[in-house]
């Protein structure tokens, strides 16, 4: 059995930032990262839509608006330190109607609350801003920017290893037992630990489970389907173009957005996926599958929003449909553009009454600290998230 101070499950980018936070904080401390697939930041941190958020949307006071403004200001430090690539680029958020430009004033009212800094343009200035953009208004957040997160994970875990950390690939957990410290089963055999940091993403409520505990929420994953553009349309617009999104419902709607390779991405809708790690349609897993089709909560969520369900049910099977949606605000998109790009999955918390979690959730026991939910921006989150893990296993190890 191999022993260490700490046990981190889940080489994603918040698993990797907490490791990498672990060895800065207790000096000296060892530390190993187990994760089940054959390489790092395979799921959600390679699936996404590259922006570095500045924390628009987020309630004030929540841990999604302290973490994402901290975040905002350390991924940009980190990449400059270690030369990762990345652009401030701002953001565009459009209101294509009028109902659109009442909802801006309550986004901007948040933004004001959470010290955000903003600019509103009126229709002529953001014709001139973005010509091909069409709407009544829009807000522009200077302090938004793209990266590739996947270098910055990649880099975490270069640090991770230069500071005498282990790194273990191919290693799926299957059982935890916690003791005066934890023992771990995986596919590689057995490790203890003093202490164990769950960062498991997609299954952060089965290894709440592992640890004895009754989750208060069920991991939903749903799909994101993204499209890219043809080269010579790369530069229809410079900035990310986001539609205002409807406060009603849990996610920010279809937007356009310059990757830092030079491409320009559609995308993403959220549909639901039959599979946890669902990247396509026709992925079936049967264990997740019976564990969605017999938990109340998704039969309560569908009915929360019955409308909403059919219509990104419908565009994600009619391209014409999910065009529509781009089209509001970027007329100059057509189908014969939407070109294939990789899908995400969103690994979304519902309670068993269909509410949506909208914050991040810890799980707290004796020896073990699990990320129950980290939803966007969880990406440009991650470094304030591993501070705020570190803070609370201190505590925990001085009780």
């Amino acid at each position: 059995m191999k022993s260490y101070d700490f046990i981190v499950i889940g080489g994603g980018i918040v698993g990797l930032a907490t490791a990498r936070q672990i060895q800065q904080q207790f000096s000296g401390a060892t530390v190993a990262v187990l994760e089940k697939e054959k390489g790092l930041a395979i799921h959600q941190t390679r699936h996404n839509s590259g922006i570095i958020h500045a924390g628009v949307y987020y309630a004030p006071g929540s841990l999604k608006a302290r973490f994402c403004r901290e975040g905002n200001r350390d991924t940009k430090q980190f990449c400059r330190e270690h030369n990762i690539p990345f652009r401030v680029t701002g953001k565009l958020l459009v209101a294509t109607d009028e109902r659109d430009a009442g909802r801006m004033e309550d986004l901007l009212e948040r933004c004001r609350i959470n010290e955000i800094e903003t600019e509103v343009f009126d229709q002529q200035q953001l014709h001139k801003f973005e010509p091909n953009v069409v709407g009544v208004a829009a807000t522009w957040v200077p302090s938004s920017g793209i990266v590739d997160f996947e270098q910055v994970a990649n880099k975490l875990a270069e640090q991770i290893i230069a500071n005498g950390g282990e790194i273990y690939t191919h290693c799926l957990v299957s059982a935890l037992k916690e003791t005066s410290g934890i023992e771990v089963t995986t596919s590689l055999g057995n490790f203890s630990g003093n202490f164990l940091v769950s960062c498991a993403g997609l299954h952060s409520d089965r290894v709440i489970r592992m640890l004895g505990q009754q989750p208060t929420f069920k991991i939903l994953p749903f799909r994101g389907e993204y499209f890219q553009l043809p080269a010579e349309k790369s530069q229809i617009v410079t900035h990310p173009i986001y539609p205002i999104p409807d406060p009603e419902l849990p996610f920010l709607g279809i937007h356009l957005t310059p990757m830092i390779d030079g491409s320009l991405t559609v995308g993403p809708n959220a549909t639901l996926a039959l599979a946890r790690e669902g990247y396509s349609r026709w992925t079936i897993n049967v264990r997740d599958l019976a564990e969605m089709l017999s938990y109340s909560g998704l039969y309560r969520l569908v009915m929360k929003y019955p409308l909403p369900t059919l219509v990104e049910l419908k565009n994600s099977l009619y391209r014409p449909g999910y065009l529509k949606q781009v089209n509001r605000y970027c007329p100059q998109v057509t189908l014969n553009d939407l070109l294939p790009y990789p899908a995400g999955v969103r690994a979304q918390a519902v309670k068993p009454d269909g509410t949506t979690l909208d914050d991040f959730l810890f799980v707290e026991t004796e020896r073990a600290l699990i990320v129950g939910n980290a939803p966007s921006p969880a990406a440009t989150s991650a470094m304030p998230i591993a501070r705020y893990i570190c803070e609370k296993v201190g505590k925990l190890l001085d009780a």
